[in-house]
């Protein structure tokens, strides 16, 4: 018995009391740990970025229609099958070439321009990640911050899947040599975001996908997040169940499994945070496997989960396929890689699973306490630092024709004469022009290739040309498309479409007078 101020008090009351005490310290410290919680969470910020597969042919404009702060996850960096230590795009493309080719640089230098960023992924199906296939670690140490430092990039999205997957030499590779790029740049006071982007079903990560997170935390890396692909269920998506509902019960599971592999490694973590280190990538339409089929209603439903969970990032295979694919498309069922085999508007799917993502994340800059020395906004362009001729309003250019104006590169679409390339125009449609990006330093003027005398005969109204003749006219080569006799290829010139005659660009030119003489026609 107990006795308080001369009375007496039961064992019963004592332990009520204690109890009371307990429960109030308990929910304190609940109260406390959940709020501590959302605010990590809260800090880690959310973002969008659809993935963009690089070396799709049309090749996609990857500037286009990019917003502020929005990412742009460029895919896929993968060792070159010939020197498997250098990274290249698609296996095809050096970084060089991928410039070369389809103007990557210029076009991440665009996205840039407009407040966007672009994250460099790795890896993907088809091919080798570049730990799979190098076995010297320090070359692919070289090879990420090469990718990295080529393209300005502070984020790197490894996507590990397939084989990548099941090679445990290659996941503890790729752990350490991550780990070595995320220290080295924070030894130079930057950092490198890292994401991991696995395969899922509705019962969450695979094994092999646990496995390979562990190693990467286990390996060092500071991991921003996993990112599910949430697509291609099979037979562990219900006979009636929706690709979103699919997709949610996908991410619950995988929410479970990792906070408990968390925890297992000793970095415990609160339900709020570990659902900002997720990220949800669907396959927009037809996935890989027939019935599976996302649909704008499934982006709907999957956006207002995400945004209810606080998951930090939200992507989608891919913007290249976020279009309809109109009646020339016969059998739906079957994937494409530049449509999604469902009903939508072009750019639908973007725009659904975007909307408010990391709006209300990105700190706004403080206000200068002085007002600036105003900056001089009127560009001159330089002809010995332009890589292409600056705009001649009196000059005629033919389609795909390229020029520098005003520290921007810009083609054009059809023979054009006296149209300034950044006119304002209500429809993009209406210009002539197509904006490439701007002039990057280090830029030169590129080299117009002098035609050889005699390489070619000049153009004669008398002569009787067959398909693929070739002439001289104007001090350039042109190539017959069929039979014809007495029509002057200065109509190709100007863009003609029935001209029986194309006019070879500076390239193919280039790239005919660089070939041995015996190549020539």
């Amino acid at each position: 018995m107990s006795r308080i101020d001369g009375r007496r008090l039961s064992w019963g009351r004592v332990l009520f009391v204690a109890a009371v005490i307990g429960a109030t310290i308990w929910a304190g410290l609940h109260y406390w740990t959940s709020n501590r919680d959302a605010a990590r969470a809260a800090e880690s910020g959310h973002w969008f970025g659809a993935y963009i597969d690089a070396t799709s042919t049309p090749f996609y404009p990857i500037a286009e229609d990019v917003g502020k702060h929005e990412r742009v996850v460029l895919g896929f960096a993968v060792a070159n099958p010939k020197h498997p230590c250098a990274p290249s795009w698609g296996g095809y493309y050096s970084m060089d070439a991928a410039n070369e080719t389809f103007d990557l640089d210029r076009q991440v230098a665009r996205v840039r321009e407009q407040g966007g960023e672009v994250v460099i992924s790795t890896g993907g199906l088809l091919n080798d990640e570049l730990a799979t296939a190098c076995t010297d670690r320090k070359k692919v140490v070289a090879g990420y911050e090469g990718l990295l430092k080529r393209y300005q990039s502070t984020t790197l999205d490894l996507d590990v899947e397939g084989n990548d997957l099941e090679d445990i030499a290659s996941g503890l590779r790729r752990a350490s040599a991550v780990a070595a790029v995320q220290q080295r740049a924070a030894a130079d006071g930057r950092r490198v975001e890292v994401w991991v982007t696995l395969p899922v079903d509705t019962g969450g990560l695979t094994a092999s996908g646990l496995g390979e997170v562990h190693r990467l935390l286990d390996g060092g890396v500071d991991l921003a997040g996993i990112n599910l692909m949430t697509m291609n269920f099979g037979e562990t998506r219900g006979a009636n169940q929706s690709m979103a509902a699919a997709s949610e019960q996908a991410a619950k599971s995988a929410h479970g499994q990792l906070l408990d592999l968390y925890k297992g490694l000793g970095k415990v973590t609160g339900e709020q945070t570990m659902w900002s280190k997720i990220g949800l990538t669907p396959m927009i339409g037809q996935n890989d496997l027939r019935g599976e089929i996302f649909t704008v209603e499934d982006a709907v439903s999957l956006h207002a989960f995400a945004m209810a969970n606080g998951v930090g990032r939200i992507s989608m295979w891919s913007a290249n396929r976020d279009a309809g694919c109109g009646p020339n498309m016969p059998e739906s069922e079957r994937v494409s890689n530049n449509c999604s085999g469902t009903d939508q508007a072009k750019g639908e799917f973007g725009m659904l699973l975007s909307s408010g993502v990391g709006s209300a994340s990105w700190s706004t800059e403080p206000r200068p306490s002085a007002v600036p020395v105003p900056e001089e906004t009127a560009i001159v362009d330089d002809p010995a630092k332009s890589p292409f001729p600056v705009w001649n309003p009196d000059a005629a250019y033919p389609e795909s024709e390229r020029v520098v104006w005003r520290g921007n590169v810009y083609e054009a679409k059809w023979w054009t004469q006296g149209d300034t390339p950044d006119q304002p125009v209500a429809d993009v449609v209406a210009t002539p022009w197509l904006l490439i990006g701007p002039v990057l330093p280090g830029d030169k003027p590129a080299p117009v290739p002098t035609v050889p005398t005699g390489l070619y005969p000049k153009w004669s109204a008398s002569t009787v040309y067959n398909k693929s003749d070739r002439i001289i006219f104007d001090g350039r080569v042109f190539e017959s498309k069929w039979w014809n006799q007495g029509e002057s290829p200065e109509a190709a010139l100007q863009g003609a479409v029935n001209s029986p005659w194309l006019r070879l660009s500076n390239a193919q030119l280039k790239k005919l007078l660089d070939a041995p003489v015996s190549k020539y026609p």
